[in-house]
């Protein structure tokens, strides 16, 4: 039974504004450091529903949280992003397996974010789909899940702040506001509740089935089968790239980019031509205007000390570092699409891609391929990226770079040539 939120007692984001109130203490608030100019209190309420008498609560939908990484030894300078969004993960196998990657002082998160179906009841915009996003209190999540929380509700607060300059790339968000319980919720348009994990699942279980029919039957047409996957993955691929691209342009990192971060309004193939891929889990977003980088607080503190390991010591060798950061995070997300959906089933997963990218290889694309050539379970893969005489390796290979000077922008990306020739 669907709960209305006029049952409950909630307290509406009249918090806002107050930023002070918002994060709490003053020091919590020099913390987080979130730009006053960026995020006024006027274009908050202006712009999104902010009372909770708007919104009806449906079913409960999952949840997940995020793997703290406190050291991490791999090839990218300084290792890996401080926070990483998992959905539904097993943390005991995750952790297990990263633990195997050289990585150190890896822990679950402590902040767990629920998800709910819901609607609009009231406004211009009744009846309109919503997926709720429920950060803990502090009691349950600290202070971190009201950092994660802000941040997120003001990260989308800015990138929406041009009505017609939307990114159809980035989740939207509708609402927002806070429980006296303290938790925060975040109410965005139902867009769909797949992402870019649970297609390469879906499509890895469902290769398998479709082999042994092919196996019986020839004349389907594996052919046709394998470059709708093909386009389909360039698609998802592509629209995550340009929902980055829009980011960078307005002077903002993304810093959690993954399959799960990618969300999708289908997983199948053959819908591929009502497919819209949408960035989301901005928690960990990052301000990059040279007035605001180096003070972001502990959610961007791993950024620019893998930045100083790195070599970039003024403010735009580290906005430029950051901005290649998350280059490197989307062509680990470029070899995660490029391999898990079309390799055999269990053949490999997110972790193991990387530690074979990292550690075995240390970025050797070529090394790579060779490696793959030898597998006849990652021969799907190597065929995706042969595609236009080995664009595909190129473009994951510039990518992934291991001097972060010389990566692609996301602009360069969305133009590279395994993006717009036709499969």
């Amino acid at each position: 039974m669907a709960l209305n939120f006029q049952f409950l007692q909630f307290t509406t984001l009249s918090k806002l504004s107050n930023p002070q109130q918002w994060h709490g203490t003053n020091s919590r608030r020099r913390n987080c450091r979130l730009s006053d100019r960026r995020f006024s209190s006027h274009s908050i309420t202006a712009a999104l529903m902010t009372d909770p008498n708007y919104f009806e609560v449906g079913k409960f939908i999952g949840s997940y949280g995020f793997m703290n990484i406190t050291s991490y030894s791999s090839f990218q300078s300084g290792g890996i992003s401080n926070s990483q969004i998992e959905q539904e993960m097993d943390f005991s196998n995750v952790l297990e397996q990263i633990g195997q990657s050289r990585s150190q002082n890896v822990g679950e998160g402590q902040v767990k974010i629920r998800l709910y179906e819901g609607r609009v009841i009231q406004g211009p915009i009744y009846g309109a789909s919503v997926l709720f996003k429920v950060y803990p209190g502090q009691i349950a999540g600290g202070k971190e899940a009201d950092m994660m929380a802000a941040n997120e509700l003001y990260a989308h607060n800015y990138l929406q702040n041009e009505p017609k300059n939307i990114c159809e790339n980035i989740q939207f968000l509708l609402g927002a506001f806070e429980t006296k319980t303290g938790e925060q919720w975040l109410a965005f348009r139902n867009d769909g509740n797949y992402n870019a994990a649970d297609y390469a699942k879906y499509t890895n279980q469902n290769t398998i089935n479709s082999r042994d029919l092919w196996a019986k039957f020839p004349i389907l047409g594996q052919g046709q089968n394998w470059k709708n996957k093909c386009r389909f993955v360039i698609k998802v691929f592509y629209g995550a790239i340009n929902g980055l691209a829009f980011m960078h342009e307005r002077e903002m990192l993304h810093q959690s980019l993954g399959p799960s971060s990618v969300l999708l309004n289908t997983i199948e193939e053959r819908n591929a031509r009502i497919l819209v891929p949408k960035l989301r889990d901005l928690a960990f977003s990052v301000d990059i205007r040279l007035t605001e980088i180096g003070k972001g607080g502990f959610l961007s503190e791993g950024l620019w000390r893998r930045a100083s390991s790195a070599g970039a010591l003024t403010l735009f060798e580290k906005r430029a570092f950051g901005i290649s950061d998350d280059i490197y995070e989307a062509g680990l997300l470029f070899a995660y699409l490029a391999f898990v959906p079309f390799c055999k089933n269990g053949a490999m997963d997110g972790v193991s891609l990387r530690r074979l990218l990292e550690n075995t290889f240390q970025l050797d694309i070529s090394g790579l391929r060779e490696y793959c050539l030898a597998d006849d379970n990652l021969l799907e893969a190597v065929k995706f990226l042969d595609l236009h005489n080995n664009a595909g390796w190129e473009l994951l290979q510039a990518m992934l770079n291991p001097d972060y000077r010389q990566r692609p922008i996301a602009k360069a990306v969305l133009n590279h040539r395994f993006m717009t020739e036709t499969v």
